[in-house]
């Protein structure tokens, strides 16, 4: 009959694809994400065309770099490189075609954000995909910022406003908003731009004082800093530009009036003198 007959071509087609099919390594996620100081476990699994493979070995290496762990089957041999020692382990299991070679990191860093590849080698199944990768980034909250104000911040002058978070991962993005002196936010004055933590300020006029704040923020955390912006108009400036200059005047006028006081006193003293020793 016509299932009878389908039903063999299957058994056929199954038999076919058992002889042919070939070594397939799966990572299931591209990434993972954990936090820092972590112990984690970044999957692998795999299936071979071979039922019992005689031989299998599983190693975990940084892409680009160097191979971190290698596992070998049956005789349960793990060789770790020594800058790994005691920091990572491999958990391998093979049962008949199919296992996993999961890689175990402990107490991550920021240094452990790399690219990862997990490895199983069959000598007699060579054919297929023997390898998948994957990212592991490490995250941290951004420390607080620091804010700086780079130039003097005078009517007229330029000056720019930094903000850095020492550490961060993912790498934090930057934010800076403005409070006017009621403390109401504002819009930036004309022609401010802001460029990865830095906020750029030309042509200074009192409407540029205000509160500054800068946010620091991954998808851990936030945080932020601030400063406060200070711009004299030209008037007080040109004030306290005359007011150094009377109280220099003033103390040079003081000097002036002490030296002549002392030669006085001095052209008193040497007059007693010889007065006191001119012959009688």
């Amino acid at each position: 009959t016509k299932t009878q007959q389908h039903s063999a071509q299957q058994q056929h087609l199954s038999t076919v694809w058992s002889a042919v099919a070939a070594i397939q390594v799966d990572i299931p996620q591209d990434q993972y994400e954990f936090a820092r100081g972590d112990n984690i476990t970044l999957p692998c699994t795999f299936k071979s065309a071979l039922s019992n493979p005689i031989l299998a070995v599983v190693s975990w290496s940084i892409v680009g770099e160097n191979v971190i762990i290698t596992h070998y089957h049956p005789n349960g041999v793990t060789e770790i490189k020594p800058e790994y020692e005691g920091r990572v382990s491999v958990e391998a299991n093979i049962n008949g075609g199919t296992g996993k070679a999961d890689l175990k990191p402990s107490s991550i860093t920021t240094a452990d954000n790399k690219k990862y590849e997990c490895q199983v080698q069959n000598p007699k199944d060579n054919v297929g995909k023997d390898a998948d990768t994957t990212t592991l980034t490490v995250l941290v909250a951004p420390s607080k910022p620091i804010c700086k104000i780079e130039g003097t911040a005078s009517y007229g002058q330029n000056v720019s406003l930094t903000c850095v978070s020492e550490e961060g991962s993912p790498p934090p993005t930057y934010k800076w908003n403005r409070y006017d002196v009621q403390n109401n936010s504002g819009a930036f004055p004309p022609k401010t731009t802001e460029k990865e933590g830095t906020l750029f300020l030309y042509n200074l006029t009192t409407e540029t004082s205000g509160f500054y704040i800068c946010t620091s923020a991954n998808k851990i955390h936030s945080t932020s800093c601030n400063l406060t912006v200070t711009v004299l108009p030209p008037s007080m400036m040109n004030i306290g530009s005359t007011a150094g200059i009377i109280r220099g005047a003033v103390a040079a006028l003081i000097l002036l009036i002490v030296i002549i006081y002392c030669c006085c006193c001095r052209k008193k003293d040497n007059d007693k003198e010889n007065y006191a020793m001119a012959p009688l």
